[in-house]
């Protein structure tokens, strides 16, 4: 019993006892009972009457508070109950596709997974607000259930990569965007209507006999809307330092032109000198990149991320112990921040190999702007690879679509010859300036290839 209702029956108590000589007088003057036979009640005073009648409408109101109170209190508790066991549901959804292991995923499960994150959007939108928080404002479950799918599609990467390729391309973009696919390779960028339109998707190489070319093989423009960068503070410094290094290194060329079409330019005209070689574009883009660096980030990346054993006087000097398991995710983490200024806005995603280490280029700067698998090729894709295999010591294979300008980045997985890699498609772009710039000089150079 609570001290509030001790106070009142304390008070109630007191009030009775002050009343009671009062009774014992009308009894001892009448009796137990008065004339008419009824039974009497003694005669209180106004006063108390008020306070007992005020006492027990109080208690009442008290007690009705009171289990309206705990009522309320009981439905908070229930409701974090059930908000706890949802919590604990989703997780363990991601949790288990965390660990399954990868020969038990199978691409039906990914299909119903798919339906099951339709329905919970279905019942998410039409439900009142009687549904949970987690699920009805944070939308918990559906988050949860496109993890568990993102598991399940990167092992099945692992598993079987042409099953993994066959399986994005049908539910995608229908029922999962391209975003939230963990690998874009091979992945057809629209819904086609057949087979042949799909190979010739794939191959984007068409032969043509026009006056600027001859007769060589070109390859299909991109169709997509050229993407309008905003370039951070950040970006804007690193480019103009980028463009200084390249006039360095390329003993003096440079251009008027700002931004990144003045650096197009620059890498152009040094295409295009007399006499130039793939392997002079590959050096200058190395070097270019080692200034960038400085000459404190190279060895620092090869000892804590590459596993290269610093010169300290052992045997062990030089040797690569690595590289370090986390070093090509960590990779994908950083280079968005400090190569956007050339490439443009990336984000981190998977591997061929479904694992992690994976960085995709949303569109291209560098190629968008440029218009020219020749100078992707030599002033981009080849050097990049090779700076990171010599230099830091972690392999690398950059695989651009032309047909979307994506680019792929796979730290940690070692590259292929152009001439050995089927996904690179042979032949120019059907609007590439450099081609037309060498067909104009008179020159039968092939800058692309």
């Amino acid at each position: 019993m609570s001290t509030v209702y001790m106070v009142r029956l304390t008070v109630l108590v007191i009030i009775l006892i002050s009343t009671l000589p009062t009774g014992l007088s009308f009894v001892k003057e009448t009796g137990k009972f008065g004339r008419s036979g009824r039974c009497l009640t003694p005669n209180l005073k106004p006063a108390s009457e008020s306070i007992i009648r005020n006492i027990i409408i109080n208690d009442a109101t008290s007690l009705q508070m009171s289990s309206a109170s705990s009522s309320d209190t009981s439905q908070w508790a229930n409701r974090l109950v059930e908000e706890s066991k949802e919590i604990f549901s989703c997780a363990s959804l991601v949790i288990s596709a965390i660990f399954l292991s990868s020969d038990k995923v199978e691409a039906e499960e990914i299909v119903r997974i798919c339906d099951e994150i339709d329905d919970t959007i279905s019942i998410t939108t039409t439900t009142t607000t009687d549904e949970l928080f987690v699920s009805q404002n944070m939308q918990l479950r559906t988050r949860a259930l496109q993890m568990k799918r993102y598991q399940y599609l990167a092992k099945l990467m692992q598993k079987d990569y042409n099953a993994y390729v066959a399986t994005a391309n049908f539910l995608s973009p229908s029922r999962i965007t391209r975003r939230e696919l963990p690998n874009l390779q091979d992945i057809d960028v629209l819904p086609l209507i057949d087979n042949q339109n799909i190979a010739m998707q794939q191959k984007m190489e068409i032969t043509t006999t026009s006056e600027d070319s001859g007769s060589i093989s070109l390859v299909d423009d991109c169709e997509l809307d050229d993407l309008k960068y905003k370039d951070s503070p950040l970006d804007i410094l690193l480019l103009a330092i980028f463009r200084k290094l390249v006039t360095k290194n390329t003993g003096g060329v440079t251009s008027e032109t700002p931004g990144i079409d003045g650096l197009v330019e620059q890498a152009r005209t040094f295409m295009l000198q007399q006499g130039q070689t793939p392997e002079a574009q590959h050096t200058m883009v190395k070097d270019t990149l080692a200034d960038l660096m400085t000459p404190v980030l190279p060895p620092f990346y090869r000892i804590f991320m590459s596993g290269i054993v610093p010169k300290v006087g052992t045997e062990w000097d030089g040797k690569q112990i690595g590289p370090w398991f986390y070093a090509p995710w960590l990779t994908t983490i950083i280079t968005p921040t400090f190569f956007g200024f050339l490439v443009g806005p990336s984000y981190p995603n998977r591997r061929k190999d479904g694992k992690r280490g994976g960085l995709v280029v949303e569109k291209c700067k560098f190629l968008q702007e440029s218009g020219c698998k020749g100078i992707c090729l030599h002033d981009c894709k080849l050097p990049t690879q090779q700076f990171f295999q010599d230099e830091l010591g972690l392999p690398l294979t950059v695989i651009p679509n032309f047909a979307t300008q994506e680019c792929q980045w796979s730290f940690g997985e070692t590259p292929v010859p152009p001439s050995e890699d089927e996904s690179f498609p042979k032949g120019c772009l059907v609007g590439c300036e450099s081609r037309k710039a060498i067909a104009a000089s008179g020159s039968t150079a092939d800058a692309c290839n």
